[in-house]
C-alpha cells in the first residue's frame, strides 16, 4: 500500500482493531488518500477517539454505518461513491464483528441471528454494494496483478472459524454462533475470490490473533497495536498468490 495513495474503508472503526487500523494507517507509512472510518454511532461517546483522529487527519472521513443493515450499507456506498468517483475504492476491510460466547445447548435464535447478520451477512452485503467502487479502482489502476493497492476485500476472521481446530479450542471457548459465522465468512470469501478473480479483485482472510480488546477480553495474548502492525504488513504483501488465503497476522497459513 506504500507505492501510491489508496482509498480505504474500514468497518467497526470506532474501537479495538478498527480504531487501531485507522490510527496506524494515517500515522504510519501507508499513503492513504482517503480513509472512510465507519461505525454505527459516529457522534456517540464510543466514537470520541475516532473523532479525535479525524480532527488531526483531514483524510479520515467518518461515515455512519450499521454493518448488519443493508439500508445503511447502501447509504454508505452512495456516500463513498460520491467522494471517490471514478478512482474507486482500493481496499475494503470488513472488521466489524459481534461475539456471542454461547454453547450449542444455551445459544438462542436471537443470538445466532445477530451474530450471523453482523459477521456473515454484513460482509456479503458490503462486498455486493461496494463492488462497483472496487471495479472502478481496478479500471483506474495501472498496476498489474492483484494487490491491496489495486482492489481488495480483506475480512477479519478468526481461527475459531477453522473446522480443523475445533477440537483444540472448543472446551475453553465454545462460542458456537461466532464459530459458525466465521466459518461462513471464510466460505463466502473463497467463493467471492473464485467468482471475481476475472475482475482482478483480491479477497483474503486475516486472523488477528487473540487480542486484548473489548471483544477479545483481558486474557488475550497480544495487544491491538501488535496485531494491527502485523496485519497491515500482511495486507501490503498480498498478491494473487494469496487470493482466497486464510492467514494470521504474521502471514502464517491457517487450516480450514
Amino acid at each position: 500500500m506504500a507505492a501510491q495513495p489508496v482509498t480505504v474503508l474500514i468497518t467497526g472503526a470506532n474501537r479495538g482493531l478498527g480504531l487501531e487500523m485507522v490510527k496506524q494507517m494515517v500515522e504510519g507509512k501507508c499513503l492513504v488518500k482517503k480513509l472512510f472510518a465507519c461505525c454505527r454511532d459516529p457522534n456517540g461517546p464510543k466514537a470520541e477517539a475516532l473523532q479525535a483522529l479525524a480532527k488531526k487527519h483531514p483524510n479520515v472521513h467518518i461515515i455512519r454505518l450499521d454493518a448488519a443493515d443493508l439500508g445503511s450499507i447502501k447509504q454508505c456506498s452512495q456516500q463513498v461513491g460520491a467522494q471517490v468517483g471514478t478512482g474507486g475504492l482500493n481496499l475494503l476491510i470488513n472488521n466489524a464483528g459481534y461475539l456471542d460466547k454461547s454453547t450449542l445447548q444455551n445459544t438462542t435464535t436471537e443470538g445466532m441471528q445477530t451474530t450471523l447478520n453482523t459477521n456473515l451477512m454484513g460482509p456479503m452485503y458490503m462486498t455486493q454494494e461496494f463492488l462497483p467502487h472496487l471495479r472502478a479502482a481496478v479500471k483506474a489502476s495501472k498496476i498489474p496483478g492483484m494487490s491491496t493497492r489495486k482492489a481488495a476485500v480483506v475480512s477479519i476472521t478468526s481461527f475459531l472459524g477453522s473446522m480443523q481446530l475445533v477440537k483444540d479450542s472448543y472446551s475453553f471457548f465454545p462460542a458456537i454462533s461466532y464459530r459458525i459465522s466465521k466459518a461462513g465468512l471464510n466460505m463466502l470469501t473463497v467463493c467471492a475470490a473464485e467468482e471475481l478473480k476475472k475482475d482482478e479483485i483480491l479477497f483474503s482472510l486475516l486472523h488477528p490473533g487473540w487480542v486484548r480488546t473489548d471483544m477479545g477480553g483481558e486474557e488475550g495474548e497480544i495487544d491491538a497495536p501488535e496485531s494491527v502492525t502485523g496485519m497491515l504488513s500482511v495486507m501490503e504483501s498480498l498478491t494473487e498468490k494469496q487470493n482466497a488465503a486464510f492467514l494470521d497476522y504474521k502471514g502464517k497459513t491457517l487450516p480450514w
